[in-house]
């Protein structure tokens, strides 16, 4: 029977089958956080006394049996088993009888559904992170590597200013440094525990929501109960607004690359490694994997809208509706880390040209350094802007070729170290050692 079902009340196959969907496919992300979640909580119950400790200790070995399944690939959920909560609490009333049925006091399949997400989120988002972080000390390091590399600058896509790859590498860089921040706010949103909350409504138990709190390693509870269940859904679309921001960063880059790998720019060079052929023109290169990059991360950008759409107009409490939002989530994480990983090995081999400007073509990428140099002669910024505008224009200009940028932040003067800092820090902000000693607590 499910875990909802009445004696004697049976459920057409035509519902069963809409209603259950694709839930028991995504749970299967869930399953190592539903065996957390149900070691904190039995702990709890025999606080409490709702266990004995003896049934603690038989509920704890067998849990951490099913985890082990679970990471050796050996956990499925059976044929007619409605979901991953149902499975677990079946395996542990197959292996101890009336001892398994327990678990289930002092809780909904609300919350314990919520709690699940909640962890899951929470250890998804740090892996991001980590990845995020590889990609950053990519960039940082390319960025230093080719400092004294000039690249054409532009604006509205003409030649602007002189810039370079150490501003170029370094910019996506000090980007992805700002992304972890929207990673950590959602890190922190996921990391509140729910459990307790009941169906919304909290329970007449004695629950101690402060000590399951404490042993899953969470940053604080969500208080009140009616919101614990109102966080269903914002979880899910605050993490993948911050994955969304991450996406926006690598698509805006691989879009570069695309652009800055064409003979008509010339600035990069994918390896014959790293792109494709054409099966009718033989000169052909193509940097598909920067277009896919950039078609990947482009679809990532819509899914915080795909979670405010299912959950328009809902009043508070638990809806069905809610189901829907773990197919948009959890395949999201697969998917940019996926992208994460290919921009690392990407930017690893990605080739960068010297010299571009020298090239007489970007002569009027200087036309500021001829003006700066007049203004430091004395000569007020607009006349020597009327000047320089004058020579361009009856084609006695001559390009000042030698740069003199200091400030932080420019082409002489990169101060990645300032962003490296911002990048730790943002880092550090996670505090997620204290989640992942909770949980290694859980499984000794």
């Amino acid at each position: 029977m499910k875990l909802w079902q009445k004696e004697g009340v049976t459920t057409a196959d035509q519902i069963e089958r809409f209603t259950v969907g694709r839930d028991r496919e995504m749970d299967l992300y869930l399953a190592p956080f539903d065996v957390l979640g149900n070691l904190a909580h039995a702990q709890m119950l025999e606080t409490i006394g709702l266990l004995s400790g003896e049934e603690l200790s038989l509920l704890t070995d067998e849990l951490r049996i099913i985890y082990q399944q679970i990471q050796d690939g050996q956990f499925v959920i059976e044929e007619g088993i409605e979901d991953v909560h149902s499975q677990v609490e079946l395996l542990l009333t197959q292996k101890l009888g009336d001892v398994g049925k327990k678990i289930h006091s002092g809780r909904s399949r609300n919350d314990q559904v919520l709690v699940d997400l909640k962890l899951f989120t929470r250890d998804r988002l740090w892996q991001v992170s980590e990845a995020v972080r590889e990609v950053f000390d990519q960039l940082i390091s390319r960025s230093e590597q080719h400092k004294d590399d000039l690249l054409p600058g532009y604006t509205h896509l003409q030649i602007a200013m002189p810039s370079s790859f150490g501003l170029w590498f370094g910019a996506y860089a000090e980007a992805l440094a700002d992304d972890m921040l929207t990673l950590q706010t959602a890190y922190r949103l996921a990391n509140r525990n729910p459990l307790g909350s009941g169906a919304g409504y909290g329970s007449s138990f004695p629950l101690n929501r402060t000590l399951t709190t404490e042993l899953l390693g969470f940053e604080g509870m969500h208080v009140n109960v009616v919101y614990a269940q109102m966080s269903r859904g914002k979880t899910e679309q605050t993490a993948l607004t911050a994955l969304a921001a991450v996406a926006a960063t690598l698509s805006r880059m691989a879009m570069d690359i695309c652009l800055y790998n064409s003979q008509n720019f010339g600035f990069l060079v994918l390896p014959d490694a790293l792109t494709t052929g054409s099966s009718i023109m033989p000169h052909k290169k193509n940097p598909d994997v920067a277009e896919l990059l950039r078609a990947k991360t482009n679809r990532m950008k819509a899914l915080p809208m795909e979670v405010t759409m299912v959950l328009s107009n809902l009043p508070s409490g638990y809806h069905r509706d809610m189901q829907i939002l773990k197919e948009i989530l959890m395949p999201a994480f697969d998917d940019l880390l996926d992208c994460l990983d290919i921009t690392t090995f990407m930017l690893e081999h990605l080739q960068v040209k010297s010299n571009l400007l020298d090239d007489s073509k970007y002569d009027l990428l200087f036309s500021v350094e001829r003006v700066n140099e007049l203004v430091l002669q004395g000569v007020p910024f607009r006349e020597a802007y009327r000047t320089v505008g004058k020579d361009i224009a009856e084609h006695t200009y001559v390009p000042p070729r030698t740069l003199r940028h200091t400030h932080e932040g420019s082409i002489g003067n990169l101060d990645n170290d300032l962003i490296v800092q911002h990048m730790q820090q943002a880092m550090d902000g996670f505090k997620a050692n204290r989640a992942q000693e909770a949980v290694a607590k859980l499984l000794a």
